[in-house]
């Protein structure tokens, strides 16, 4: 029995919120599940409407697809009206009737059947009216069922949903208007045939687009390349499009198109023929082409790059920029090597530098390119700037004459060596005046050469190239693998590998010296003063790490205190005369101070046992030094084996170098070999006993003297596996670089001792080259690895104790000579007061601080450490 009118009031008033919402729940369920189809449509439709899909189809089709959306819109009502009942308000009762235990609406609707005369059955009856109606109280509101998923399987509702929630975000509601203008008795119909249309410039230019409906008469100026858009609306043909501004060749499609596109290449006329069009008269704004000038002399950096400024500019911003470098013939001096016609090359072409953010419109620039490689360095060629911008528009310079700087050369060797590169790579015609002038220049080693090895690594190019050209001209491989070596070269004899900071300082002083002598100009001369100031610091360092940390140097047969500023005061003074021009009294100065640091000397303290790292690192420089001595009597062996096949001449003069000089007694030779080669005293005795041996051994016999010296090998390879077995540094990756190292020494060295027993002496030379090039790898990766475990070391303590320079004991100090602490702590437990008073060595200290803290010429990490003190203290 379902629940009727007959419920009481009082109970129909307790219902009447809870009844009127789910009543109002079972329209929205009914209503979604007749008319769903019907709603989906009409979503459809809207969200193409705002999305203009009318205006970009063919009017034919639009009208089409909207005969097709009518008559499904009036079927899905159809079909609606046919499902869809207005729920009543027993239907609501039902409802919120099936939500409570016991239905107690229907319940209360009852009527009693029977015993209604018995009183005990009739207050049973209202006991149960009274359960019914508390029950009543307690009813609320039924949520609707809106799922129609078994009626949408498709889910097309969500696919019309999704549309129009595009439409709302990249449409307008403001487009379903032109809809207006399609159907009969609308604006068109009433003011004929529409039209409209956009020029939009190039997004380079920045400028803003024109609408043509709202432009005044008259001519419009527009960028080249602008893209003009038109859309006609009403019947088709009523309105046509003629341009003479897009410089089409060939079918330029339909005038009467709904939609046209083309772009602006040349000044001319847009009209728009029919009812209610315009034309338009277009004029071109002028794209200027880019400009570029050079702005300054080239210059040559501190490490031989080439430096020219330049200047560039354009209307809406240059977009790239080369410069093309091409060799100038007549401005070279045909000489030498350079008086072969030179073999064909391509032009230098180098991207220019551009701002990488901010305003390309006009800026400055420097070309920084460093071509010291290149075979064209420090010759005359001509340089053409150019740069283009977005329409393709080039402008340039003219014909810029300059040398192209690269590094310059003191060492006459190396500039030897580099100069036959430059040959080489000039024509490969020149290969064979290149062998012997090699040969010429490398006659005499000892006076030649500060290094054997370079010397060794010199004869094995020359061979190269005389067996590159002995059966044809030489290949291109081959004359750049040369030209690659001969760079390596000529570096190794200009800077070098100078491990003794004296050397290098005496380097740097010649240098100079002779800069000042040839009227170097002032970028060079400032960039060999730089160079001997870096070269005086690394000397004073090394002899502050023999002192254990003394910071004040002696001169023999001088009592006076020679300070590190004072040092560096002598260098500004020698800086200040040569910009002032005066030379003699510069270079005066700098002989004097050639002198001084020469016959400095630091008091020697106590010295601790090398730590296992410096034990390795020395080991592996006398195990270079012995390789050095086996590669020199395997050289000597070989000049006396080209003596025997026929050289005899040439050989006898090298020999006589490098052997007896005259008026010496034969036991002098190793003496004299000694002196040539400029070793140390203990290894020139050394060497000149192995000489002697080596000669009484070539008396005896060739076989003697091969066995002899693959023995050495052997041993000295014996030697190197064990060193290899204690490296430090294992897990590292300068470490395991340095162990790969010599692992390939090592290979080299089996190589050699194989050469040496078959008395294969050319190719002996080749692998101890080879040996002896990765032994001076494996020095370097261990010098970075102990670097590594130094600087993990003070990592580690993070207590401020940075240390300014080495210990050799192995020990870290402070910048002011002390002791750290013990595990890790800040302070030291050195005594540094003694019995003085507290206040006055404190304010001493700080004072000292902040001097050292002042000095440029202090290591940065060490003046970091010292701002950190005065910041604490």
């Amino acid at each position: 029995m379902q629940p009727s009118t007959r419920l009481p009031e009082i109970a129909r008033r307790g219902l009447r919120r809870p009844l009127t919402l789910t009543r109002a729940g079972l329209l929205a369920e009914r209503m979604a599940r007749a008319f769903w189809p019907l709603w989906s449509i009409c979503l459809a439709v809207l969200a193409a409407l705002m999305l203009g899909v009318q205006d970009a189809l063919p009017l034919e089709l639009v009208w089409g697809l909207a005969l097709v959306a009518g008559l499904g819109a009036l079927v899905a009502l159809v079909l609606g009206l046919r499902r869809f009942r207005w729920p009543s308000e027993t239907d609501a009762l039902v409802r919120l009737d099936e939500s409570l235990p016991g239905r107690p609406i229907t319940a209360l609707s009852d009527a009693q059947a029977i015993g209604g005369t018995d009183a005990a059955s009739r207050a049973i009856w209202e006991a149960h009216l009274a359960r019914m109606a508390d029950r009543i109280r307690a009813a609320r509101a039924v949520e609707p069922d809106l799922r129609i998923a078994a009626r949408d399987p498709f889910a097309l509702r969500y696919v019309a949903l999704l549309a129009f929630a595009v439409a709302l975000l990249f449409g307008s509601f403001l487009r379903v208007g032109s809809v207006a203008q399609m159907g009969p008795g609308g604006p068109a119909m009433a003011s004929g045939p529409s039209w409209e249309g956009w020029i939009e410039p190039p997004a380079y230019t920045g400028l803003p687009s024109l609408y043509l409906a709202d432009l005044p008469d008259g001519p419009i100026t527009v960028p080249e390349g602008a893209d003009v858009t038109l859309r006609l609306y009403g019947a088709a043909g009523d309105l046509t499009v003629s341009e003479t501004v897009s410089a089409a060749i060939g079918d330029a499609g339909s005038a009467a198109a709904p939609v046209q596109s083309f772009r602006v290449m040349q000044p001319g006329e847009i009209a728009i023929d029919g009812p209610g069009g315009r034309s338009f008269d277009v004029e071109l704004s002028p794209d200027a082409p880019p400009a570029i000038e050079v702005t300054g002399t080239p210059e040559r950096g501190e490490s031989g790059e080439f430096r020219q400024p330049f200047a560039a500019s354009d209307d809406y911003g240059v977009t790239g920029g080369q410069v093309e470098i091409t060799l100038d013939m007549d401005a070279i001096d045909r000489r030498y090597g350079l008086a072969t016609d030179p073999d064909p090359r391509d032009p230098l072409v180098v991207n220019l530098p551009l701002p990488i953010s901010g305003d390309r419109s006009e800026f400055t620039g420097t070309l920084i390119e460093n071509f010291s490689e290149h075979p064209w360095a420090n010759l005359p060629v001509t340089l053409r700037y150019v740069v283009s911008d977005e329409l393709g528009q080039e402008g340039g310079t003219g014909a810029v004459s300059a040398d192209l700087a690269g590094l310059r050369y003191f060492d006459p060797m190396a500039k030897a060596v580099i100069e036959q590169r430059r040959d080489l790579l000039w024509a490969r015609d020149n290969a064979r005046r290149v062998a012997q002038i090699l040969r010429a220049v490398s006659w005499r080693p000892e006076e030649a050469f500060r290094d054997q090895s370079l010397y060794l690594r010199l004869r094995v190019v020359i061979r190269r190239l005389e067996s590159g050209i002995a059966d044809g001209p030489l290949s291109v491989e081959r004359q750049e693998e040369i030209a690659a070596e001969l760079w390596d070269i000529a570096q190794e004899l200009e800077y070098g590998d100078l491990a003794d900071a004296l050397e290098r300082l005496r380097r740097a002083q010649e240098r100079l010296s002779e800069a000042i002598e040839n009227g170097a100009d002032e970028a060079e001369i400032a960039e060999l003063m730089q160079e001997l100031r870096e070269a005086t610091q690394d000397y004073i360092r090394q002899l502050a790490e023999q002192s254990q940390g003394q910071e004040q140097q002696q001169a023999q047969g001088d009592s006076q205190q020679i300070t590190g500023n004072q040092i560096q005061e002598m260098m500004d003074r020698i800086q200040e005369l040569m910009e002032q021009g005066r030379m003699a009294g510069a270079q005066q100065l700098l002989e004097q101070l050639n002198r001084m640091m020469e016959n400095m000397q630091v008091t020697q303290g106590g010295q601790g046992e090398p730590s296992p790292g410096e034990q390795a690192m020395q080991d592996m420089q006398q195990a270079l030094r012995d390789q050095q001595e086996l590669s020199d009597e395997a050289f000597r062996d070989l000049q006396e084996q080209f003596g025997q096949q026929g050289q005899q001449q040439g050989q006898q003069g090298q020999q006589g170098q490098q052997g007896q000089q005259p008026g010496q007694q034969p036991g002098q030779q190793g003496q004299g070999q000694q002196g040539q080669q400029g070793q140390q005293p203990g290894q020139g005795q050394q060497q000149g006993q192995q000489q002697g041996q080596g000669g009484q051994q070539g008396q005896n016999g060739q076989q003697g003297m091969g066995d002899s010296l693959a023995q050495r090998q052997q041993a000295l390879r014996d030697e190197l596996r064990r060193q290899e077995g204690n490296l430090p540094g294992a897990g590292t990756e300068a470490g395991e670089a340095a162990r790969d190292a010599l692992d390939r020494a090592g290979r080299a060295m089996d190589g050699a001792e194989e050469a040496l027993r078959e008395r294969d002496y050319s190719r002996a030379l080749d692998d101890q080259s080879e040996a002896m090039e990765a032994l001076r790898e494996g020095m370097r990766s261990l010098g970075e690895a102990l670097a590594e475990n130094q600087q993990q070391q003070q990592q580690g303590q993070g207590q401020g104790q940075a240390t300014a320079e080495g210990d050799p004991s192995g020990r870290s100090r402070d910048p002011l000579g002390r002791e750290a602490g013990q595990n890790g702590q800040m302070g030291s437990e050195e005594q540094m007061l003694g019995q003085e008073d507290v206040y006055r060595r404190a304010e001493e200290l700080l004072d000292e601080i902040r001097r050292r803290s002042g000095e440029q010429a202090r290591p940065e990490a060490e003046r970091d450490y010292l701002r950190r003190l005065l910041d604490r203290f």
